[in-house]
């Protein structure tokens, strides 16, 4: 086959694939009717969907923050149901994801990114709020806790990523992140060939424990393979280690209660360079290290998660307890 036939071929497979990169909330996960809106926050839009409590709320607002590759469905699948009522729940699809613009270049950072929640926060009438970022939210939920403090109530950090780490990134990222090929590469390689692996990578970030069923399908997980925001979460990621460099000597600063919930088995995001020195770093934190668990605490942990969002809104509850029991239930994860 010719490269232009190739080039013609990709061009038709992503066309092909396109429909499946819609952003329409499916009906059972809109909650109370709730459904996104996209706000201006200073020039730029940012997605998200609100859903507000009943009367026996009994709960602070929280605002969520996805990693990376990912969109507000993915804590909104893990948490919905659950915090349904309880309290006023703030879904953000962060720049360059989902069906939020990139907005500037102080976007491709951190602290960018958190000035825009904050910004959003305020447009949707949240002036304050437990922060719970899953990964590369968790660096946004850091920046957050620094240059907005006032707006916190509470920090839960899940398997967060905010440290520098030893060696590189994927290759995938560094091809999608060249200044020239970059574009190219994000176009015509990696829809399609992100198409083919999507089933395999998403176990893997889940990994040893279960994947859940319908979670490509609830979660939208192809989206981030749409050209613009795969380049952009490939410019997110490479500009990390260094933002966490300059970062981490500032989180002893932070003074809001925190949570802080990783996986011994987390193979994605060391939970010795990040969640173990962030425990340290920030006084009187809460550090839970669940046996058996890979990365995805926001989902397979959300229970312990929500506990730990009691425990900062001031109910009594026993972490270790929910620790334990947690861990029972997925002892045999990736046994075979």
């Amino acid at each position: 086959m010719t490269p232009r036939r190739i080039s013609l071929a990709l061009t038709f497979l992503i066309g092909a694939i396109s429909p499946a990169f819609s952003l329409t909330v499916p009906a059972a996960a809109q909650g109370q009717n709730a459904v996104p809106v996209r706000i201006d926050v200073g020039g730029y839009k940012l997605n998200s969907l609100l859903i507000e409590p009943q009367k026996q709320a009994d709960l602070p607002p929280i605002v969520f923050l996805h990693g990376a590759s990912a969109s507000l469905y993915d804590p909104l699948f893990s948490f919905e149901d659950k915090l349904r009522g309880r309290a006023r729940l703030l879904f953000i699809d962060r720049p360059g994801h989902g069906g939020s613009d990139i907005g500037g270049k102080d976007n491709i950072l951190p602290d960018g990114q958190a000035d825009a929640v904050a910004e959003l926060m305020k447009k949707r009438g949240i002036r304050k709020a437990i922060i719970v970022g899953h990964s590369f939210g968790g660096a946004i939920t850091a920046a957050f806790a620094l240059r907005h403090p006032d707006m916190v109530s509470g920090l839960v950090f899940l398997s967060p990523a905010v440290y520098p780490w030893p060696g590189g990134i994927a290759w995938y990222y560094t091809a999608a992140n060249a200044p020239v090929t970059g574009p190219l590469f994000s176009t015509f390689i990696a829809p399609p060939a992100g198409l083919f692996a999507l089933d395999q990578a998403t176990r893997g970030v889940f990994a040893p424990n279960e994947r859940p069923s319908g979670y490509v399908q609830a979660t939208h997980a192809w989206a981030a393979l749409r050209p613009q925001a795969f380049r952009h979460n490939a410019q997110e990621v490479a500009a990390l280690n260094a933002w966490a460099q300059n970062a981490a000597p500032n989180y002893s600063r932070i003074k809001a209660p925190t949570v802080i919930i990783t996986g011994d088995t987390d193979n994605i995001v060391s939970p010795a360079i990040h969640s173990r020195q962030l425990a340290r770093d920030i006084d009187k934190s809460t550090l839970i290290v669940v046996k058996n668990l890979g990365h995805k605490s926001d989902y397979v942990a959300r229970d312990l998660v929500i506990e730990a969002i009691e425990k900062l809104a001031g109910k009594r509850v026993d972490l270790h307890a929910a620790q334990k029991e947690l861990e029972h239930l997925i002892a045999g994860d990736g046994i075979k």
